[in-house]
């Protein structure tokens, strides 16, 4: 019967020589993305991508907010128009005809909504690039990826003569 006795410091050493690799998590990128755009590229360590989804939706709310703006000028103007009441002018009077003021109310509304629909296709793409960036983030783009054609010689079998050819080689890690 014998007792093996094992120093504490040395099996404290070995375990901390151990490094062990957390899962890059396509979920926990895609939550992220979700909740706080560009929270996910930050995960990721895709910083670059930033300015593209902030700018990009910055300048889509811009354009919808002043879109609304000039909606509700050309719909309030119209309105006044159509009220009856000859005490009430808009600002437009004799610049625009009620045709006209239709016309402009409808195509700023038709761009303050389409302003906001590409708001939420950019927020999509957030998260959707996020995904894709946590699932590739550990796929291996080294320079070892390689395909080469050399001239080949092989010796044939039972001959002393050899046969000259082009051979590939492809070569993956």
């Amino acid at each position: 019967f014998s007792i093996l006795i094992i120093p504490i410091s040395s099996v404290a050493q070995k375990t901390d020589s151990v490094k062990i690799k957390k899962p890059h998590s396509p979920t926990l990128a895609s939550i992220l993305s979700t909740v706080a755009p560009g929270a996910g590229q930050i995960y990721n360590k895709k910083y670059w991508k930033l300015p593209i989804i902030y700018g990009g939706m910055a300048g889509l709310i811009y354009a919808g907010v002043w879109n609304h703006g000039r909606h509700t000028i050309y719909r309030d103007a119209y309105l006044l128009r159509i009220d009856d009441d000859p005490n009430t002018v808009d600002q437009f009077e004799g610049q625009f005809s009620d045709a006209n003021l239709k016309d402009l109310q409808a195509t700023y509304k038709r761009n303050r909504d389409l302003s906001f629909i590409f708001l939420g296709v950019v927020y999509a793409l957030n998260i959707i690039d996020a995904t894709v960036d946590a699932h590739l983030f550990d796929f291996d783009v080294s320079e070892d990826l390689s395909l080469q054609v050399l001239p080949q010689s092989t010796p044939l079998i039972n001959s002393n003569a050899t046969a000259t050819g082009l051979g590939v080689r492809l070569t993956l890690r």
